[in-house]
C-alpha cells in the first residue's frame, strides 16, 4: 500500500490482522523494559519470535517501507523503515547476530503489521511519525512534551499585534523563533514593544478604548486605539519590526540613526530622542546575544554527549542571526546504542512536528545522511543542510554546545542518583520490599466546595514525571467541603480505570506508593476505596503536617502502624515534603484556572442554541446578564438577530414556570 506524506496516517498490510494498539510500556533504566514477568523468556521464546517474523517474509515486497513489531498483548515493541522491507526484516531472523536488545525484542514479538510507501523518504517521516505516537520501548524516545513559544506578528489588522504565541499557527501571522524558553520569548517581546511600540491588546480590548492604556504612558505602545498615530506610520512600526526579527537589525538601526539625525537638524529634539531610546534598546538585545557567529543566520546547532548509557542531547536556536537559547533533551534508550544512532533517531524525532531551519550543525556524522537531509527538507518545503564542522567558528560553536551537553548530563546523572537513594530512603522509612518506580501523589483544591478538582502528581527515579499529572473535575454530588468524598471519588475513578484498562500492571501506569495529602482520615478513605476494588497489595501513606501546620514536624499514617515521624533534617523528609508541596501546587493552578473559567461565564451561556453572537448582542442591548433575565419577550424581540422563536427560548429559560 501507499502512504502520503508529510503527516502520514498508517494503513495495515493485508498479511496481519489488526492488533489492539495500547500504550507501551514504561521503559526502565537503560531502555530495558520496565516488568519481565509479563514477558515470554528463554531460548524457546527467541525461536518462536524469530519464526513469527520468518513467517512474513513469504509476503512482503522489496519495496521502501516501514514495519511494526507488535507483542501478544498489541504494543507496539519496535517501529522500523526499510529501503526492501523483504531483506530488512530477514535480517531479524538470523538471531543469533543481533544485539542483545534486539534478541529481546525478537523474543517478545507475537505479530507484524507493515505500511508500504512510495520512496524511502515517506518510509522514513512515517518511521519519526508512529514513534511518536506509539512510544514503543525498543526504539530511541524523544520525550518531549513541551511545544516551543514563538513571537507572533498578527495580519489582517490594521494595526497587526505583537505577542507570545505557543500552540497551532495559522496563515494570518508571521511567526519568528522558536524560543528555547517563555522567559526568553518575554522578555524579547518586552524589549521590541520598547523598540517598536508595538500593541500586544487583544482585539476586543482594542476595540474598545476610549483613552491610551498604561502601555502608551510608560512608552511600549503609540495608542493606535485612539490614533495617535496613523496607519501608515504604523505600519512602519511593523515593518521595522518584521524585519529586525528577521535578522535585518544592522538596517534597521542605520535608518532609526538616519532618522535621528534628520530630527535632530530639523530642531525636533523630543522626536530625536525617542529614536535614540529606541537605538539603545535595539542595541542592548544585541547584547545580550552572547553567542553569535558570523554567517549563522537560521540554524539549530545539535550537539549529542554520551557517557554511562545516557546521552544528552543540547540544541542551540539561531534566527535572524540571534541566539534564541538552549534546550537540553535525555532521549530513552538501551544503554550499547551509539551517540549517532541516537542523534540521527532524535533529528528524525525533533522535526516531526516542526519545520527544520536551513543549515543543522551535528556533532556526528550520521547513517543515511542523504535520506535524512531529503526527509527534513520534504517536510519543511525548503532545502535543508546538515554538517559536520571540523574547524572554524562554527566548530567552535559546536564545541560550546558539546560542552553544554556534557555539563547538563553530569547533572542530570548526580540527581539521578541522589533522587535513587532518596527513594531507597522512602522504601526503608515506609517499609517496603523495594525502592518504588512510580510514586502518585494526591491533593484536592477548593473554596468552600465549588470548582472542587483532585489533583495527581507522579515521581520517579527520573524526578518529576509531568506528562503522567491528572486533573480531576469533581462530580458529585458533594457536600460543600468534604474532602474525604472528594478523595474518594478521585481515588474510586484512578483505581477502577486502572483495574479495568490494565488487571495485569504490564502497562508500567500502576503505583509503587501511593501518598496522600492529609491525616487518618484520608488514609481510611484510602484503604476503603481500594478493598471495594479488590486492590489489596498497595502501599499506601497519607502525609499531614504537625502541630499548627508546621513544615518539618510532618506525621505519616499507615495501616496497621502507629503514626510517627521522620528526623527534622532527614533528606527524604524534605523530598517527601517537596512531592507534597509539588501535588498543592499542581492543585491549587487546577483549581484557579477552573475558576477563573467560571468567573468568565454568564448565565446565558447556559441557554440552548445561544452561541457567541447571540450572546454580544443580548449583552450590547440589555448592558448585562440581569438584564436579559429581567426582560420581557417583546424587549427580546428588539434585539438585533433575535428571532420570535429564540426569544420565545430565552425568556422560557429564565420563566420556566410562565
Amino acid at each position: 500500500m501507499n502512504q502520503t506524506v508529510p503527516t502520514p496516517a498508517p494503513t495495515e498490510d493485508t498479511t496481519t490482522q489488526d492488533a489492539a494498539e495500547a500504550p507501551a510500556e514504561t521503559a526502565g533504566p537503560g531502555g530495558a523494559p520496565a516488568k519481565p514477568s509479563a514477558r515470554r523468556r528463554g531460548a524457546g521464546a527467541l525461536a518462536e519470535g524469530a519464526e513469527v517474523i520468518r513467517s512474513h517474509l513469504r509476503t512482503l515486497p522489496n519495496t521502501p517501507g516501514v514495519y511494526r513489531m507488535l507483542s501478544a498483548a498489541g504494543d507496539v515493541l519496535y517501529v522500523g523503515k526499510a529501503k526492501s522491507l523483504k531483506k530488512r526484516v530477514a535480517n531479524y531472523t538470523h538471531v543469533m547476530k543481533l544485539p542483545n536488545r534486539l534478541q529481546r525484542m525478537v523474543a517478545e514479538t507475537a505479530t507484524m503489521e507493515f505500511v508500504t510507501t512510495h520512496t524511502e523518504v515517506e518510509a522514513l517521516l512515517l518511521e519519526a511519525n508512529l514513534i511518536k505516537r506509539f512510544a514503543p520501548r525498543y526504539n530511541v524516545l524523544l520525550r518531549d512534551d513541551k511545544s516551543f513559544p514563538y513571537i507572533k506578528i498578527t495580519r489582517g489588522h490594521e494595526y497587526p499585534q505583537l505577542v507570545m504565541h505557543r500552540g497551532t499557527r495559522d496563515a494570518q501571522a508571521d511567526y519568528f523563533g522558536p524560543f528555547a524558553s517563555a522567559g526568553a520569548v518575554k522578555r524579547t517581546v518586552t524589549a521590541l514593544q520598547r523598540a517598536f511600540m508595538l500593541r500586544n491588546c487583544a482585539d476586543t480590548v482594542f476595540t474598545s478604548r476610549s483613552r491610551p492604556c498604561l502601555q502608551h504612558q510608560i512608552k511600549r505602545c503609540t495608542a493606535p486605539c485612539v490614533a495617535r498615530v496613523s496607519p501608515d506610520e504604523y505600519r512602519g512600526q511593523v515593518g521595522q519590526a518584521r524585519a529586525f526579527l528577521s535578522g535585518r537589525s544592522r538596517e534597521i538601526q542605520g535608518e532609526l540613526s538616519r532618522q535621528m539625525q534628520e530630527a535632530s537638524d530639523a530642531l525636533d529634539f523630543e522626536a530625536a530622542a525617542r529614536l535614540r531610546d529606541r537605538i539603545r534598546v535595539l542595541t542592548a538585545i544585541q547584547a545580550h546575544q552572547d553567542i553569535n557567529v558570523e554567517g549563522v543566520e537560521d540554524a539549530d546547532v545539535v550537539a549529542a554527549h554520551q557517557e554511562g548509557g545516557a546521552t544528552c542531547i543540547q540544541v542551540f536556536f539561531f534566527r535572524g542571526g540571534s541566539n534564541y537559547g538552549n534546550r537540553a533533551y535525555f532521549p530513552s534508550h538501551d544503554k550499547n546504542v551509539e551517540a549517532a544512532e541516537v542523534l540521527a533517531a532524535f533529528v528524525g524525532q525533533f522535526y516531526e512536528n516542526k519545520p527544520a531551519p536551513k543549515l543543522i550543525l551535528a556533532s556526528h556524522d550520521m547513517a543515511e545522511h542523504e535520506l535524512i537531509v531529503e526527509a527534513l527538507s520534504l517536510r519543511a518545503g525548503h532545502r535543508v543542510e546538515v554538517a559536520v564542522p571540523r574547524r572554524g567558528d562554527k566548530r567552535r560553536l559546536l564545541d560550546h554546545a558539546l560542552n553544554n551537553a556534557r555539563e547538563a548530563l553530569g547533572r542530570r546523572m548526580a540527581e539521578s542518583a541522589s533522587q535513587a537513594k532518596l527513594l531507597e530512603g522512602v522504601a526503608d522509612a515506609f517499609g517496603l520490599d523495594a525502592a518504588p518506580e512510580r510514586i502518585e501523589v494526591y491533593d484536592n483544591s477548593h473554596i468552600q466546595g465549588t470548582n472542587a478538582i483532585g489533583a495527581m502528581i507522579v515521581a520517579g527515579p527520573g524526578g518529576m514525571v509531568k506528562n503522567a499529572y491528572r486533573k480531576f473535575n469533581i462530580r458529585g454530588p458533594i457536600a460543600p467541603g468534604d474532602d474525604y468524598a472528594m478523595m474518594r471519588e478521585v481515588l474510586t475513578r484512578r483505581f477502577a480505570r486502572a483495574v479495568r484498562e490494565d488487571p495485569e500492571r504490564s502497562g508500567g501506569t500502576w503505583p509503587d506508593l501511593v501518598l496522600i495529602d492529609g491525616g487518618q482520615g484520608q488514609l481510611a478513605v484510602a484503604t476503603e476505596v481500594l478493598d471495594e476494588l479488590g486492590i489489596a497489595d498497595l502501599p499506601v501513606v497519607s502525609i499531614a503536617k504537625g502541630p499548627d501546620r508546621n513544615a518539618g514536624r510532618e506525621r505519616f499514617f499507615m495501616p496497621a502502624r502507629p503514626p510517627f515521624s521522620l528526623e527534622p533534617k532527614d533528606p527524604v523528609l524534605y523530598f517527601l515534603q517537596r512531592l507534597r508541596d509539588e501535588a498543592h501546587r499542581f492543585a491549587i493552578g487546577t483549581h484557579r484556572a477552573r475558576r477563573q473559567k467560571a468567573i468568565g461565564r454568564s448565565v446565558i451561556d447556559e441557554i440552548p442554541g445561544i452561541g457567541p453572537a447571540r450572546k454580544r448582542a443580548l449583552l450590547h442591548h440589555f448592558g448585562a446578564a440581569r438584564g436579559v433575565e429581567r426582560a420581557g419577550l417583546a424587549d427580546l424581540e428588539a434585539v438585533p438577530g433575535i428571532s420570535r422563536a429564540v426569544a420565545k427560548k430565552i425568556y422560557d429559560h429564565f420563566h420556566p414556570e410562565g
